[in-house]
C-alpha cells in the first residue's frame, strides 16, 4: 500500500493527466513529472483555502504556466474553490481552468502566467513588496508582514532573457525570502535541451548572488523537503533550488519531448495508472487524499487566526502605523480628483517636467506610491524626491533603481502591485517600451492599474535620431486591449493623465515630451474625457486634432484659419480610450458628424486616427523613421508646421 505522500503525488499526476486527456490539449508532461515538487512547495507554504487573500500568507507563483494542470490540481486538492467539475472543464470556455494560470479567474491564483519567465520575474517583485512593508511595518514582536514567496519556473523560463534580468536584480538586493524552484528536465518543444541549452545555471545564479541548492531525484520528497528547509534559512540571499525530474514521469511517453505540449492519448493515460497503481475512476481521488491535503489547509487557517489575534495587538500598541496599514490596502484615491493643487501650472514646461511636479505632489499624500526607472530617473523625471532609494540596506527606500532591464523592470512592477498595499509606477523612454512589451500585455491582461512613464515622446527627441525616436510605439499601445495612452499636452493635461491613471482600473501610458511646451488656453479637467475642445467656433468648417506637443500647432493655425475666415474647432484628444468610453451624445458634442473636413496632426504613425478623421479627413503623422537633427528642424521636415496645418485646411475644403 502507498504512503499517503505518495498516493497524493499520484493524486496530482493522474488527475492532471485526465483532465488534459479529457480537454484533448494541453501539456501533460510538466505535471507528472513534478508533482512531487508542487506536493513539497504546498505543504512546506503557509496559506488558507478558505481566505486565498490572506495578507500574510506565502505567495506561490508558477512561472511554467503551460504546467497549469499541476497547479489547478493542488488548488484542488487543498481545499481551494476549485471543483471536480473545474477539471472536468479544463480549458473550456469561461472555466476557472484556463489554459495558463489567469488572475482574477482561478482562486489561488496570484498572478497570470505563460509567457515563460514573466512570472518569475513577477515573483521577484511580490518578493520586493514584502521587504519594504515589513520594514514599514513591522515592529519588535510584531511581525505583521513575514512570509516567502516560491516561483516554479522550468527550462523555458531559464532561457528567457527576463529571467536573467530578474534574477540578477533578485541577488543585489538580497531577497532572502524568494525561493525558486527549478524543474530541471531537461526537455523543451523541440527536444532535449543540449540543442540549445548548455550552461551551467548554478553557476550562474551563483555569480549573480543566490544560494543554489540541487535536488537530484524529483521523487525524492524528503530531500525537496530539506532543500525547502535550508532555503528558508537562508535569509541574506534568494534560493534557487533545481531539482533533476523525469517528464511525463510514470507514462510510456516519458523523458520525451512528446509528452511536453500534447496529450498522452487514452492508451497511456491507461498504462499511466497501471504503472502508478491508480484504480479509482476518473477525477475520482480517495478521501484519505483530501483528508490529508486538509491538515496543511488547518494548519494555515489556524496560522491565520494567530496572525489576526496579533494585529489586534498591534492596533493597540501602534494604532497609527495599524490605521496606516489599513490605508495601504484600500486607498482611497477618489480625493484627488478634487485636489485644486495639483491642477495649478505657472512656468512653461516639457511635459516629462510637468510630470514629475504631478508625481511628487501626489507621493506625498499617498505614501505607498513606488516605482522607478531604467536607470533613466534623472531623464525621465521621475524620481520622487527626498523619499530615499529602495535598496538592500535601505528597505524603506520609495525609489527603485531597475538598472538597464526593462523588460525586468515592468514584470517586477506588476508583481509589485499584484502582490498589494503598494502603487508603483516605472519608468524608461517611450522607445524602449517595445522592451517592456510583453510585460506590459501581461498588466493590460489582468487589467492592473499601473502608471507607465514614457517619456521621449516622439521625433521631438530630435539629435538622438530615429533609433531613440518613437513612431509605431503610440499605434501599437493604443491597438492593445485595456491599456490606455496619455499624451498629454501641457501641465493641466498632464495632471489628468496621472490622476486618470491612478483612479482607473486599467493600465495607462504617460508619453511625456522632451522638449518645452508651452501652458495652453482652454486645456482643462475634460481631459480625463480623453478628447474635448479647446478652441471653439461657431459652426465649425473643419475640425483639428492633436495631443502633446502638436496641439499648440493646431491652436496657432486655427487663429491663422480664422484671420483668413476659415473657421476652425481645435480638440486635444490626449486619450483616445477615455474618448471612446463617453457617451454618443458627448462625442457628437466634440466631433459632430456634420463636420467632415478634419486633420489630426500627430508625430507618430497615422494609422489610431483614421476612425476620426475618416475618408474625407487627412493626418499629419509619420510615414517614415525620424532623423537625427535637432527637433524644430525634423518638425519642419516632417510637416508638423503651422504653415502645412493650414494649407491642408484649406485642401479639405476645397475638394
Amino acid at each position: 500500500m502507498q504512503d499517503i505522500k505518495q498516493l497524493t503525488v499520484n493524486a496530482i499526476r493522474v488527475l492532471s493527466a485526465t483532465a488534459i486527456e479529457k480537454a484533448k490539449s494541453g501539456h501533460p508532461g510538466l505535471p507528472l513529472g513534478a508533482a512531487p515538487i508542487g506536493y513539497s512547495i504546498f505543504t512546506n507554504m503557509t496559506f488558507n483555502p478558505k481566505n486565498p487573500a490572506f495578507d500574510n500568507r506565502d505567495r506561490f507563483v508558477l512561472s511554467a504556466g503551460h504546467g497549469s494542470m499541476l497547479l489547478y490540481s493542488l488548488l484542488h486538492l487543498f481545499g481551494y474553490k476549485v471543483s471536480t467539475d473545474d477539471l472536468k472543464d479544463f480549458r473550456q470556455l469561461g472555466a476557472k481552468t484556463a489554459g495558463h494560470p489567469e488572475y482574477g479567474v482561478c482562486p489561488g491564483v496570484e498572478t497570470s502566467t505563460g509567457p515563460l519567465g514573466q512570472g518569475f520575474a513577477n515573483a521577484v517583485g511580490m518578493a520586493i513588496a514584502e521587504t519594504h512593508l515589513a520594514e514599514k511595518f513591522n515592529k519588535e514582536n510584531f511581525n505583521i508582514v513575514d512570509h516567502h514567496t516560491f516561483v516554479f519556473c522550468g527550462d523555458g523560463c531559464m532561457q528567457e532573457g527576463i529571467e536573467y534580468e530578474a534574477a540578477s536584480l533578485a541577488g543585489h538586493l538580497k531577497l532572502g525570502k524568494l525561493i525558486a524552484i527549478y524543474d530541471d528536465n531537461n526537455i523543451t518543444i523541440e527536444g532535449n535541451t543540449n540543442i540549445t541549452f548548455t550552461e551551467d545555471v548554478a553557476k550562474r545564479h551563483e555569480a549573480l548572488g543566490w544560494q543554489v541548492l540541487k535536488v537530484s531525484d524529483a521523487t525524492d520528497i524528503n530531500a525537496l523537503n530539506r532543500a525547502i528547509k535550508k532555503a528558508k534559512a537562508q535569509t541574506e540571499k534568494p534560493t534557487l533550488i533545481i531539482v533533476k525530474s523525469v517528464i511525463g514521469y510514470g507514462s510510456p511517453l516519458a523523458g520525451s519531448a512528446n509528452c511536453h505540449g500534447a496529450p498522452l492519448g487514452e492508451q497511456n493515460v491507461e498504462e499511466l495508472r497501471k504503472t502508478l497503481g491508480w484504480e479509482y475512476a476518473p477525477f475520482t481521488v480517495p478521501e484519505e487524499v483530501y483528508a490529508h491535503c486538509k491538515k496543511t489547509a488547518r494548519k494555515g487557517a489556524k496560522i491565520e487566526r494567530a496572525w489576526k489575534a496579533l494585529f489586534s495587538e498591534y492596533e493597540k500598541a501602534y494604532p497609527e502605523l495599524a490605521s496606516e496599514y489599513k490605508a495601504y490596502k484600500n486607498p482611497d484615491l477618489s480625493s484627488l480628483l478634487e485636489n485644486e493643487d495639483l491642477w495649478k501650472f505657472e512656468k512653461e514646461d516639457a511635459t516629462r517636467g510637468h510630470g514629475s511636479t504631478v508625481l511628487n505632489k501626489i507621493a506625498n499624500l499617498f505614501p505607498n506610491i513606488v516605482g522607478g526607472s531604467a536607470d533613466l530617473a534623472p531623464t525621465n523625471k521621475s524620481y520622487m524626491k527626498g523619499l530615499g532609494d529602495y535598496s538592500a540596506e535601505n528597505r524603506l527606500g520609495r525609489n527603485f533603481h531597475f538598472g538597464i532591464r526593462e523588460h525586468a523592470m515592468c514584470a517586477i512592477t506588476n508583481g509589485m502591485y499584484l502582490y498589494g498595499m503598494l502603487l508603483p509606477y516605472c519608468a524608461t523612454f517611450a522607445i524602449f517600451s517595445d522592451y517592456m512589451k510583453n510585460a506590459m500585455r501581461m498588466t493590460a491582461l489582468m487589467e492592473l492599474p499601473i502608471p507607465f512613464i514614457l517619456t521621449h515622446d516622439s521625433i521631438g527627441v530630435g539629435e538622438d535620431g530615429p533609433t531613440h525616436q518613437p513612431i509605431e510605439q503610440l499605434a501599437g499601445l493604443r491597438s492593445m486591449p485595456n491599456m490606455k495612452v496619455f499624451r498629454p499636452a501641457d501641465g493641466v493635461e498632464t495632471a489628468a493623465a496621472w490622476i486618470s491613471a491612478l483612479t482607473g482600473k486599467q493600465p495607462t501610458c504617460l508619453f511625456l515630451s522632451r522638449q518645452t511646451l508651452p501652458n495652453i488656453d482652454g486645456t482643462s479637467k475634460n481631459a480625463l474625457k480623453g478628447g474635448y475642445t479647446v478652441v471653439d467656433t461657431a459652426n465649425p468648417q473643419v475640425i483639428l486634432m492633436a495631443t502633446g506637443s502638436e496641439l499648440s500647432l493646431a491652436v496657432k493655425a486655427q487663429k491663422v484659419l480664422e484671420q483668413e475666415g476659415i473657421r476652425a474647432r481645435v480638440v486635444s484628444m490626449p486619450c483616445m480610450e477615455e474618448f471612446d468610453k463617453q457617451s454618443a451624445k458627448y462625442i457628437e458634442s466634440v466631433l459632430p458628424k456634420s463636420v467632415k473636413a478634419r486633420i489630426a496632426i500627430e508625430a507618430a504613425a497615422t494609422m489610431p486616427w483614421y476612425k476620426y478623421v475618416g475618408l474625407d479627413g487627412k493626418v499629419i503623422g509619420m510615414e517614415s523613421f525620424g532623423a537625427s537633427a535637432p527637433a524644430k528642424e525634423l518638425f519642419n521636415k516632417f510637416g508638423f508646421t503651422v504653415e502645412n496645418i493650414v494649407n491642408s485646411a484649406k485642401e479639405l475644403l476645397n475638394k
